[in-house]
């Protein structure tokens, strides 16, 4: 009995006490409200305005650049080979040495070819002299024939033999040309200018239809070989038909440009990589471009005249699509949604903007439309750098 009467007497103890703190300070936060007092800071009142940095956006032309890596390769190169079995008599050209179209590089031996050659000549010349003696023949008898001294058909038995005879001669006139076309064979002129390769044969050396003398490789002009992304192709086709399409290539690590034309739009997209494979050429005299270096390139397909211009860091994507923010005349934050039209370096531009809005880059984190926002710095701030 003891211990009921003891909880009892602290339970109304506890209750006594909480009534007594309530009306002395429990009262007080609700009066200082009614009063029109703010709260003390932590206690759950409206925060303040948001600080955020602003640009206002750029007008000006931006130029649409492709950019991809490339292969050099020349326009053109050649496998030298000769077309007869022969020996090497000479060898008239350096390995690495530059040769124009027509240039003697090889002399293989010719005797046999040169006897040939002779054999049908004389050949010819006998049947020229055999075809006048016919000719002779006919025309006396065609005067014979006038005075009745010989019959006629013996006129034109000497017409039909000068008519087999001057065939026979254009038969081996045919065939006098088809030796010297086999004795052009042991001089191999180059085919067309460029730089030679290695040489494999040196005189003396016994070489076959199958043998490779050496090889001829065109410098100038050259190509670049490279892909752009199938989404590209649009743009690049309109950029052909409108004019030559300008394209810039650099050697890794170079400073140094070489400027060439777009010369080619391959006939289909390759549908596993998603790429359209192109060229480019270029003049290279001075030899800045070599056949299998690797080179960026760089071409512009279309200019965005007048084009609106923010920083990339104030565009935010999310579900909704992508938007930026802005300072409204009551300094609030609203929202602006945009299309991205073409990105480069730190810059953007977009559509969906007027020009003249203040768009916020830095602070954004916390925002949410129709929150009040106050502009760290005064005045316009101008962003997005050319």
């Amino acid at each position: 009995m003891k211990k009921s009467t003891l909880g009892l007497l602290v339970g109304a103890a506890l209750v006594m006490g909480g009534g007594w703190y309530y009306t002395h300070q429990g009262a007080e936060p609700a009066a200082t409200a009614a009063a029109g007092g703010q709260a003390k800071p932590g206690a759950g009142g409206p925060q303040g305005p948001t600080t955020v940095n602003v640009v206002t956006p750029q007008r000006q032309d931006v130029a649409v650049v492709l950019q991809a890596n490339g292969t050099v390769t020349p326009i053109s190169t050649v496998d030298l080979h000769p077309q007869t079995t022969s020996t090497i008599t000479k060898v008239h050209i350096r390995e690495g040495q530059y040769v124009k179209a027509g240039e003697l590089m090889f002399s293989l031996d010719e005797r046999s070819a040169r006897a040939n050659l002779d054999k049908a000549q004389a050949q010819v010349a006998r049947d020229q002299a055999s075809l006048g003696d016919l000719e002779r023949q006919y025309k006396r008898g065609q005067e014979l024939l006038s005075k009745n001294f010989i019959a006629q058909g013996a006129v034109d038995t000497l017409k039909s033999q000068v008519e087999s005879a001057r065939a026979l001669l254009q038969a081996d006139v045919a065939a006098a040309r088809s030796v010297a076309v086999d004795a052009s064979y042991n001089t191999i002129r180059a085919p067309m200018s460029g730089r030679v390769g290695a040489i494999g044969v040196y005189p003396g050396s016994l070489v076959q239809l199958s043998t490779s003398l050496t090889s001829i490789t065109q410098l100038d002009p050259i190509n670049v070989s490279f892909t752009l992304p199938e989404s590209a192709l649009g743009g690049l086709l309109e950029a052909q038909r409108a004019g030559a399409v300008a394209v810039k290539a650099a050697l890794a690590g170079a400073a140094d440009e070489v400027a060439g034309q777009l010369s080619f739009i391959d006939n289909t997209v390759d549908p596993i990589a998603g790429v359209i494979r192109v060229k480019a050429q270029f003049a290279n005299a001075q030899t800045k471009l070599w056949p299998g270096q690797y080179v960026n390139t760089k071409l512009t397909v279309q200019t965005l005249k007048d084009a609106t211009v923010i920083p990339q860091n104030a565009i935010i994507n999310n579900s909704r699509g992508l938007f930026v923010y802005t300072v409204a005349a009551d300094h609030t934050a609203q929202t602006a949604n945009i299309k991205r039209l073409y990105s480069f370096g730190a810059n953007v531009a977009v559509s969906g903007l007027n020009g003249d809005e203040q768009v916020i880059v830095e602070g954004k984190q916390n925002l949410r439309p129709g929150g009040k926002v106050k502009v760290a710095t005064p005045g316009k701030q101008k962003g997005g750098s050319a």
